[in-house]
């Protein structure tokens, strides 16, 4: 059994980022993305339609079919009916996506054309990209790029353009939700516009700490930008609603993310589902990630329930809960299952910075530790402070509190917070599934294979080496999985060992190598692409919170290149192989033969089975796979910009303290 509790987590992410010593780079350029010179275009999918035009929930009238709690054995209707518009809706990208992998002997226009009418046929992708604060953000903004055929020069020699237009399912987790919902809160911005942002605009500007506040008109201090965020936080306790660090952290973080006024408190995550775009299903469906804690409890172990957030639903498919209520609805005083008959709907409590915030809640431990070691801090400031974290604290509040309990007396027999007035979520990666795989490897979403994304810091110096691989496979091996597959992942020493955490590996390839019983079907593909120096050193800290526009880009290059092996220079078949990847499984299901090339990619990146556990040797310090080694400092660089974080968290929490007294 895995177990994870906010002191270990603090002790491992809070480690000295070092300089990894580099080795005899490949002498290729790296990846460039361009610098198109044009701003956001502000029509956002999520809306600012919370009714009370603000953070804050506000009581509506219920629709005449009053919203329920429905049991989780299967998708929701509304999925089911987006499903159908979206498959369809991947066709033709998926056709020129393949085409440009022109596999040898193998005519993929006619094979999609040829499955495409029973979709149950039709390759189904996900891609999930972990937590890790704006590490994972960086570096999975990386990968998207990559992905999206909008990216310019995503579409050439090489590369794997249109692997985002080809896909169905969109899952982030801590800092990896943050990157999904800034892309559907911006008009499914490309990663170029985001990360070009726009003149009076402080979305992705990384430069200033969200502690210190951003650099916009009618802010002009920190003290003044955290009395706005402590304002709208009131609003919502005003309404009776409890409130949690996660507010405050998710309100902060809006400044960045959201690029509206204020951060936009008014946006919600179910408004999503109300865009043209997004109801037409022209766009994937995106999904965030947490875990649920117990009242009182601090140790967040494999059997903490998974909840999943979408634009239609919030729940658990674990048998523990085994239920999702409407999204929209969120904040509603549900009983059983039902909101009573003298009841009235709740809606704005689907805030998206709250909810990204809750994927996000170990972030909460960051702002409640002890800063009193930071130098040069009056001591009135730090008491006022650390007053202030510990009300907080004291009542529970360091993490993010759903009251009234969406699952108040819902499957009491299974359910551990079935009669608690509150349900408490924390940050998704905290049961060590670090990357959002538990949404996409869900039987009813017949999911072909996920492209997981890996940015997080199992090691001393923040690479990943499979922890939250083989903790999602630990979990499938118990009860709470519920029946549900995982394919088999090998320990951590393995990875490290083997170089699988050095490059990518798809774990599952056979099909054959599963017994099924009634009822279970075969798991996605798992296509892993973890964190790797190819081009600069993409190991910063998960508390590292302010980064020099620079060192942003270099991340974001690294994140691109891991996607496309360095353009195809590390490997000339790459494309080939993602896309033998996309089809493995529709081949296998229609008694296709597998192309050539598609067997020889197999060869080199499906995991054999092979072990090799001895502890390792030093520590992990892997070199530069391609690019210019001078990269080696942006490390330091982000250590030297975290400098003067202390101070404005501590000017920062002196605005709440102002606004609560």
């Amino acid at each position: 059994m895995h177990i994870l509790d906010y002191s270990t987590t603090l002790a491992a992410l809070l480690l000295t980022t070092a300089n990894l010593a580099s080795a005899e780079p490949i002498p290729v350029p790296a990846v460039q993305l361009s610098q198109p010179n044009h701003d956001l275009i502000l029509s956002p999918r999520a809306r600012p339609n919370a009714p009370s035009g603000g953070y804050a929930p506000q009581e509506v009238n219920c629709p005449r079919n009053k919203p329920t709690v429905r049991l989780a054995d299967g998708i929701s209707k509304q999925e089911e009916d987006w499903l159908g518009k979206r498959r369809k809706e991947t066709v033709k990208p998926m056709i020129d996506f393949l085409k440009r992998a022109n596999l040898e002997g193998f005519d993929a226009e006619a094979y999609i054309n040829r499955v495409a009418p029973d979709v149950k046929d039709l390759p189904n992708v996900g891609i999930a990209v972990s937590g890790g604060g704006y590490r994972a953000l960086m570096n999975g903004a990386g990968f998207v790029a990559a992905a999206d055929s909008r990216t310019t020069g995503a579409t050439g020699e090489g590369q794997i353009g249109g692997l985002l237009q080809s896909s169905t399912y969109l899952a982030g987790l801590s800092g990896g939700g943050w990157l999904v919902s800034s892309i559907y809160t911006n008009n499914f911005s490309t990663v170029e516009t985001l990360r070009n942002g726009r003149e009076g605009s402080s979305i992705w500007k990384f430069d200033r700490s969200i502690f210190i506040g951003p650099n916009l008109p009618g802010i002009f201090d920190t003290t003044r930008y955290w009395s706005r965020v402590a304002r709208q936080v009131a609003a919502k306790a005003d309404a009776g609603f409890e409130t949690s660090i996660t507010d405050y952290w998710g309100r902060a973080l809006g400044y960045q993310l959201i690029d509206a006024e204020d951060g936009g408190p008014a946006y919600t995550f179910s408004s999503i589902a109300l865009d043209d775009e997004f109801s037409a299903a022209r766009t994937p469906f995106p999904i965030l990630v947490a875990n649920g804690r117990y009242p009182g409890e601090r140790i967040i172990s494999l059997n903490a329930t998974v909840y999943e957030f979408n634009p239609y639903e919030m729940g658990s498919y674990d048998p523990t809960t085994y239920g999702f209520v409407p999204m929209e609805y969120l904040g509603s005083n549900f009983s059983q299952g039902v909101i009573p008959s003298s009841g009235k709907c709740v809606k704005g409590f689907d805030s998206v910075s709250y909810i990204y915030g809750t994927s996000s809640s170990l972030f909460n431990a960051f702002m409640l530790q002890n800063i009193s070691s930071v130098e040069g801090v009056p001591t009135f400031l730090l008491n006022a402070a650390n007053a202030t974290l510990n009300i907080l604290d004291s009542n529970e509040n360091d993490i993010a509190q759903y009251e009234p309990n969406p699952f108040l007396g819902w499957n009491n027999a299974t359910n551990p917070s079935a009669q608690k007035i509150e349900l408490d979520l924390v940050d998704g990666g905290l049961d060590l599934q670090n990357i959002p795989l538990h949404p996409l490897i869900q039987p009813f979403r017949h999911v072909d294979v996920i492209f997981a994304v890996d940015s997080s810091a199992d090691t001393t110096h923040n690479w990943p080496n499979g922890t939250a691989l083989r903790a999602s496979w630990d979990r499938s091996q118990g009860a709470i999985a519920n029946g549900t597959l995982f394919p088999p992942v090998p320990d951590q020493n393995t990875f490290i060992n083997l170089g699988l955490n050095n490059r990518p590996t798809f774990f599952g390839c056979d099909v054959n190598n599963f017994t099924l019983e009634a009822g279970q079907k075969v798991p996605p593909l798992l296509v892993y692409i973890p964190n790797a120096p190819y081009s600069a050193n993409s190991n910063v800290s998960t508390f590292t919170s302010s980064y020099p526009e620079s060192q942003r880009n270099e991340i974001i290059t690294n994140g691109y290149n891991a996607a496309t092996q360095g353009n195809g220079t590390l490997d000339g078949e790459w494309n080939k192989c993602v896309a033998c990847a996309v089809l493995s499984r529709s081949l296998a299901r229609t008694g296709t033969g597998v192309p050539g090339e598609c067997g020889r990619c197999f060869e080199r990146y499906c995991w054999d089975g092979r072990l090799d556990t001895k502890a390792v040797e030093g520590e992990y310090e892997p070199g530069f796979r391609v690019g210019d080694a001078s990269t080696k400092d942006s490390a330091a660089a982000g250590r030297a910009a975290v400098m003067g974080t202390g101070m404005g968290l501590v000017v920062g929490l002196l605005g709440v303290v102002v606004m609560m007294l």
